[in-house]
């Protein structure tokens, strides 16, 4: 590495401040470096004065190529406590992934792990009887994994970490190198580790334009998309789903909207041509988008039909090719199928149109009624519009407003571009949001839908404001959910976004960059993640940034 890029990477790492442990006079330095193919190797080196532990950081960076990845980390608020009673801490975590500390089993640092060595190796691990989001994490760390490691980075054999009487954990402050910029570290709770962000637009587009380079990644050369990964535990998943295919494809037709890489829609146009090959069936003049069984069976889903709406409108709005509206209008008639006298769904139905389960999930009505009015965008049509006004008015009356359904909300602002004067939509679309803002605003954990709920409810507001509606905001604080707003887009940024300096400490980095994770549930990375995520952010982004020329 360049001489002046070192020297550069010293007088960052001083402006952090808090470099000695002054209880013991210690400067520790925690270098990992990555090139970008290959996950991070991790180096400790201490000394009595910066300098000379700088020394040896500067013996290591003058072999490591400028394009590395190099993230240098100092030690703080070092803190001795018994391996018993950090093993106590971690069997009531809640969720698994979130012991936010590195651990060192001795007082030299020889054995230390950093934060994210131990959470991308997940060398805590969630007892058996852990369920994700329901129970307590009961988690504990794994002594061979961390032997096993250990030896083989420093290249020699630890000592019996189980028999351990203390160990020492610890915060950092950081800065990370990416071959072109360096970036200081968040040291905020939610956000540690993950790079400051001090302009937030410019993170929005750099992140939502890494996003749709990601998941555009993940379809195959078939069509079919690669469903995901658990990167702490270098596993691909196996299952697949078609609902999600589709959804995330309409989640990238935004995406590229947004980039303008047209260059990447002949791969969506082969996924939608996969997923209609492979998960669509026929009756009649209807089509269903079917969803196999383990069992052998079928089912047939609305919130299938819903996406596979919502895709091929998306591609027609896109693209202006509306070789697709046939099936849009194919899917469209097989919704019938799903109805009720009462206006209400069955939710799920049998190959043969039997009724499966007459509920499933509470979003399949509002992704439906949102399906509907995209395809009445494309092609106004009064049968569309008094399905669309059942639908509506049944939720309205049996207050799906409680639900707190992202879908809803998007339902409800195309409708009212439909039914401009119907305040009992607008009502529900503001319980949706306001019966739930306690929760976003609390929620500990990256979650996407929670920010496509907030962009479609400001733009709500805004839509009840036009139409000259103000009364009906009168009970709420609207102060109060901008600044939810505006909260969660940079929160889901800070816990959800495989930045390199997260990336660098799991299998193959530069696989995950771009990639949206549920920490929670072994860093997921799934399409519908990465949907969920790009879909919320790009239109925070979008409706932020109207009328500004950049």
């Amino acid at each position: 590495m360049k001489k002046t890029i070192v020297k550069e990477l010293k007088a960052r790492v001083a402006d952090l401040g808090d470099l000695c442990d002054v209880a013991t006079g210690t400067f520790t330095l925690a270098v990992s470096t990555s090139d970008q193919r290959h996950r991070d190797e991790v180096h400790f080196f201490r000394g009595t004065s910066f300098n000379q532990a700088w020394d040896q950081v500067a013996t290591l960076m003058a072999s490591t190529p400028n394009t590395a990845w190099v993230r240098i980390d100092v030690p703080q608020a070092i803190q001795k406590i018994e391996l018993s009673r950090l093993q106590q801490q971690l069997k009531k975590l809640f969720r698994m992934n979130y012991w936010r500390r590195g651990i060192s089993f001795d007082s030299d640092f020889k054995t230390a792990l950093l934060e994210m060595e131990i959470n991308g190796h997940e060398f805590i691990r969630p007892g058996k009887g852990h369920k994700i989001g329901k129970t307590a994490s009961n988690s504990y760390l794994d002594f061979p994994a961390m032997t096993k490691y250990l030896t083989r980075r420093n290249g020699e054999q630890p000592q019996d970490l189980a028999e351990s009487s203390f160990v020492w954990t610890f915060l950092t402050a950081g800065i990370f190198y990416d071959g072109d910029k360096i970036r200081k570290l968040s040291q905020d709770v939610h956000g540690q580790g993950i790079r400051q962000l001090t302009d937030l637009n410019t993170e929005l587009r750099t992140t939502i334009t890494a996003g749709e380079a990601f998941l555009c990644r993940q379809i195959k050369d078939s069509g079919q998309f690669i469903y995901g990964y658990y990167p702490a535990r270098q596993r691909i998943l196996s299952s697949y789903n078609s609902v999600r295919h589709f959804s995330s494809l309409y989640a990238l037709l935004e995406a590229i909207n947004f980039t303008g890489r047209t260059a990447d829609l002949p791969k969506v146009k082969s996924a939608l041509q996969w997923g209609i090959k492979n998960l669509v069936l026929t009756k009649g003049d209807a089509i269903f988008v079917s969803e196999p069984r383990k069992d052998g069976s079928i089912e047939l889903k609305l919130g299938g039909q819903a996406m596979l709406m919502l895709a091929l409108c998306k591609y027609q709005e896109v693209t202006q090719d509306d070789e697709y509206l046939p099936i849009i209008q194919q899917a469209f008639a097989g919704i019938t199928s799903f109805l009720k006298p009462s206006g209400q769904f069955n939710h799920v139905l049998n190959a043969d149109l039997t009724v499966k389960d007459a509920f499933r999930i509470i979003y399949y009505e509002g992704e439906i009624t949102f399906a509907m009015a995209r395809y009445y965008e494309l092609v106004p049509n009064d049968q569309v519009a008094q399905l669309m006004q059942q639908t509506l008015d049944f939720m309205v009356a049996h207050h799906y407003g409680k639900y707190h359904d992202h879908w809803l909300s998007y339902a409800i602002n195309e409708a009212l571009q439909i039914f401009p004067a119907n305040r009992d939509y607008m009502q529900m679309g503001l319980e949706n949001v306001y019966n739930h803002l306690t929760f976003i605003e609390e929620r500990d954990t990256s979650y996407p839908t929670l920010l496509e709920l907030l962009d479609a409810a400001i733009k709500m507001t805004d839509l009840i404001k036009r139409t000259g509606n103000d009364d009906l905001l009168a009970p709420y604080d609207l102060g109060r959910l901008h600044r939810a707003w505006r909260y969660r887009a940079s929160y889901e940024l800070e816990t959800g976004s495989f930045q390199p300096e997260l990336a660098m400490y799991f299998y193959h980095p530069s696989k995950f960059v771009g990639g949206f994770f549920a920490r929670h549930d072994h860093f997921r990375t799934r399409i519908d993640d990465c949907e969920h995520f790009l879909s919320g952010l790009l239109n925070y982004y979008s409706y932020t940034n109207q009328g500004v020329s950049l």
